[in-house]
């Protein structure tokens, strides 16, 4: 058994998903590791294969490093990672992520009705400069406000380098959505890379409604994200029960219209139907806009 080199990287949401430590230390294999979680038992398919339900962690037990440990990793470079909740009448996740070599990756997702789901993945990725450090944080939707250890630094997509090497408070906030906040600690040689999923903030809706039917005052109103079908090859676009190509065909919409946005994940929008259900369209033949 061989003791492996310590490589230290820990996070934890400070939101209703509780704290999560991981620590973790890896450096003699050619496989990396990935932490999956959500907050309903889900099952998760890597690269359209089974291989468990949440939370799994792909990872060295106890910090050994011997042939089984390393069977249970995965290999370096890009997985399609997809989780499928128990409760089926919640939309899928689905995630594309790079594993790189002694270094442990994370995704969490909180599923809940239409585009009220949110979640991160955290990976990192070395730059070859033992002397500096990177942060990248995206955010879907993006432009949202950008705050580390509760100063402001911009809006999503953003980049940060040189980060003090210590814990730090990522927050990430937007106007009709919930906040979310997320502990990373920054690594030298290496870019931290952050996404965050922002969840609708129904009960804020809820309540500007309320106002409105109570009061004459205007008040301001979250801005409504519709997506404008572009022309195929067809004249038709596929309306599908789950954001992959095997989802089921639940109905087509046509070039030139305008659907509400809901939610969206790696190549696939979720669009509101005129009969008031959602389905999943490939992103690559419709245009975001608000209204």
């Amino acid at each position: 058994m061989k003791k492996l080199l310590f490589l230290f990287f820990s996070l934890f949401i400070l939101t209703a998903g509780g704290i999560l430590f991981y620590n973790f230390f890896l450096r003699k294999s050619e496989k990396g590791a990935l932490q999956i979680t959500s907050n309903l038992q889900s099952k998760i398919y890597i690269d359209s294969v089974y291989k468990g339900t949440t939370p799994l962690c792909f990872c060295p037990k106890n910090g050994e490093l011997d042939e089984k440990n390393i069977q249970e990793m995965l290999p370096v470079g890009n997985h399609t990672v997809r989780l499928v909740p128990e409760e089926r009448s919640l939309p899928e996740f689905q995630e594309n992520i790079t594993l790189e070599k002694g270094v442990l990756s994370v995704i969490d997702r909180k599923f809940a009705e239409g585009a009220s789901s949110e979640g991160f993945v955290i990976s990192l990725s070395d730059i070859h400069d033992p002397t500096s450090n990177e942060l990248s944080v995206l955010s879907i939707p993006d432009e949202a406000e950008v705050l580390l250890d509760n100063v402001e630094k911009g809006k999503t997509p953003l980049q940060l380098k040189n980060l003090t090497i210590s814990d730090h408070i990522l927050t990430l906030r937007k106007p009709g959505y919930k906040s979310k906040t997320i502990r990373i600690r920054s690594v030298n040689n290496y870019k931290l890379l952050t996404k965050g999923y922002l969840g609708i903030d129904l009960s804020m809706i809820a309540g500007e409604k309320s106002t409105a039917s109570s009061s004459a005052t205007p008040i301001p109103q979250v801005s409504v994200t519709k997506v404008l079908i572009l022309q195929t090859g067809t004249g038709f676009l596929r309306v599908r029960d789950s954001n992959s190509l095997g989802g089921k065909e639940i109905a087509q919409v046509t070039p030139g219209e305008k659907y509400t946005l809901l939610d969206e994940q790696t190549g696939w929008y979720q669009i509101e139907l005129g009969n008031g259900s959602a389905g999943w369209i490939s992103s690559q033949y419709a245009e975001k806009m608000t209204e």
